[in-house]
């Protein structure tokens, strides 16, 4: 059942009363009774918990054996001192879904209601992680995304629910119908990602979104429209009282997803601080804008920082648009993060006053222009930090979306200012197609894969592509201290540079025998750990995104250094909750 039994609240200590409403007072019963649900089913669970016997709750699960293939029942031998596994049932196969029926609510109480029809356009999006990769701290999400093309099951979600693609998504349509959903298109920069479902299975009014070609000013008046802590729509009039170009704190600690080079959009509402999905949205039901979580930085005291902002719908169209004609864009980026720098600044690294007259010329709005903050660790040379861009292919840069010439051209001829010097470049941009993870390895209870994006942001040199993204508790990995955000560069003193070599050199070690590994902290520190390897409980298992699989990915499970026969299982150990796992995203209930 693997994953599937994660309640709301403590991580333990649950007693399962029933499943499917046939009871389980022992192992027995609750090996019987999970022997005959497939995969994918949900199913209502009762249960209690060791501090509160009095109380029955009651939750509804999906039940997951695509992560989790096989039931097994582990025994202790005695004699060897090890846990025996024995297989007591393989997977069952999903059913087929069927078409449902059901119809929005309407919110007769509202007084722009082309408005308000918007609800009819929001979907409940549900994101299960089977295996945190990236630095995400979550292992659930929820939130709500705006379905842009109902034809064809189209939704746009932030990426703070949707941070990569290996995930079970459920698209919850009207708060009746629950249908399956799929990766479509993540954007590496703008915090937005966009998935499909099979629209044949829907039977209801769902609308797609207008989505506004002009972006939404400072001063004017809209229509807040979001979902609060407890999933129920709320709406306001508003005004829009700031656009202005921020920076996402990163995360230092645990380098992750997060949007850079953006414009924020702030209403003056107090609903917009506690709503993490919604739009601005005009009195014809125009939407103006997304309104979305952003993923922040981690504090001292551990608590992961979210953002509530809003981005203009007029940035989408780029992307969105292909989309809807079938295209799958592949976009390239500037590899660097910028700042806004005002003219008082600009003219003190050296700008002249016809560069001055220019800006407030062309962007009477925006008296700004952008310096270069940082350049990613796979910087090619070009654009150095402290930089300032004045134009791109001869056009002025004073807004976000001014870079969106870089999505679709190999050079870019830049004019920047540097140590008060006037100065033509043509500058490379990157592609982003090799930007999110496709590929992950599971080594003694460590979980390794290429340095994610947000890490060659943060980091002046990549040490390795085998880079610590997580280690599970109880395993070799957290017993000899390897810890996330280090770099493997040597097994046994042979150099890994890439996660080939990695796979290659560790299958060498045969099971129960210590090994060396040179590591390179995230702050350059070199340090060396011992290990003995345990294939018992923690075999190596590898990940690969493969299309041709329903889940998006292919395991393979190494034992004694040779492909193990079948695809082998996610070790139980990875479900094991952070702290906050279980609970809802910024958009769930609250407790």
């Amino acid at each position: 059942s693997g994953g599937s039994f994660r309640f709301e609240g403590c991580e333990f200590g649950w007693l399962v009363q029933t499943i499917d409403n046939k009871p389980t007072p022992n192992l027995d019963a609750f090996v019987e009774v999970m022997k005959a649900i497939p995969d994918r089913a949900r199913v209502v669970v009762t249960y209690k918990h060791l501090r509160d016997m009095h109380t029955l709750n009651t939750s509804i699960i999906s039940v997951d054996r695509h992560w989790h293939r096989k039931m097994s029942l582990h025994v202790r031998n005695d004699k060897t001192g090890l846990w025996d596994t024995t297989t007591l049932a393989e997977q069952l196969p999903a059913a087929e879904p069927q078409p449902k029926k059901a119809n929005f609510i309407q919110m007769a109480g509202a007084q722009h209601p082309a408005a308000v029809d918007i609800v009819r356009s929001f979907v409940r999006v549900s994101v299960s992680l089977p295996l945190r990769l990236d630095g995400f701290p979550k292992g659930r999400k929820i939130g709500f995304g705006l379905v842009i093309d109902a034809e064809k099951g189209l939704v746009i979600v932030s990426r703070a629910i949707l941070p990569y693609d290996m995930c079970d998504i459920t698209i919850t349509v009207a708060d009746s119908i629950i249908v399956d959903g799929k990766v479509v298109f993540m954007h590496p920069l703008q915090n937005y990602a966009i998935l499909q479902y099979d629209a044949s299975l829907v039977q209801a009014p769902v609308k797609s979104a207008k989505l506004a070609t002009t972006p939404i000013k400072q001063g004017e008046s809209t229509i807040f429209f979001g979902f609060n802590q407890n999933l129920r729509p709320v709406v306001a009039k508003t005004a829009v009282t700031d656009i202005t170009s921020v920076a996402i704190p990163a995360s230092t600690t645990t380098p992750r997803y997060r949007a850079v080079n953006l414009d924020a959009i702030t209403v003056d509402t107090s609903l917009s601080e506690r709503c993490g999905s919604g739009v601005l949205v005009a009195e014809d039901g125009t939407v103006q804008a997304l309104w979305m979580t952003y993923l922040g930085e981690r504090t001292p005291n551990g608590r992961d920082q979210s953002y509530h902002l809003g981005m203009s719908t007029s940035a989408l169209h780029a992307v969105v648009d292909d989309i809807k004609n079938g295209d799958r864009p592949q976009l390239r980026i500037l590899n660097l993060e910028t700042h806004i720098m005002q003219m008082s600044e600009a003219r003190i690294h050296g700008l002249s006053q016809e560069w001055i007259d220019r800006v407030e010329k062309e962007d009477p709005e925006r008296h700004q222009l952008f310096i270069v903050r940082k350049v990613d660790s796979d910087h090619l040379g070009g654009l150095m930090e402290g930089d300032i861009i004045l134009t791109l292919n001869d056009r002025l840069v004073t807004r976000v979306t001014d870079f969106d010439v870089m999505y679709r051209n190999e050079y870019l001829d830049a004019v920047i200012l540097r140590k008060r010097e006037e100065i033509k470049l043509k500058v490379s941009t990157v592609p982003t197609h090799e930007f999110e993870t496709d590929r992950a390895v599971v080594f003694c209870g460590a979980v390794l894969h290429r340095p994610h994006h947000a890490v060659r942001q943060q980091i002046k040199k990549v040490h390795s592509d085998v880079y610590i993204s997580l280690r599970i508790a109880g395993s070799p990995a957290y017993m000899y201290g390897l810890a996330p955000t280090n770099f493997i560069t040597h097994v046994n003193g042979v150099p890994t540079p890439d996660l080939d070599k990695f796979v290659e050199e560790t299958n060498k070690i045969p099971d129960n025998t210590y090994f060396r590994l040179k590591i390179m902290t995230f702050d350059n520190q070199p340090w060396v750990a011992t290990m003995k390897k345990n294939e018992h409980y923690f075999p190596t298992i590898e990940f690969l995104k493969d299309p041709s699989e329903k889940e998006g990915w292919r395991r393979v499970t190494y034992e004694q250094g040779k492909v193990k026969a079948g695809q082998g299982d996610l070790p139980e150990a990875t479900q094991e909750a952070a702290p906050g796992d279980v609970e809802m995203g910024d958009e769930g209930p609250m407790a």
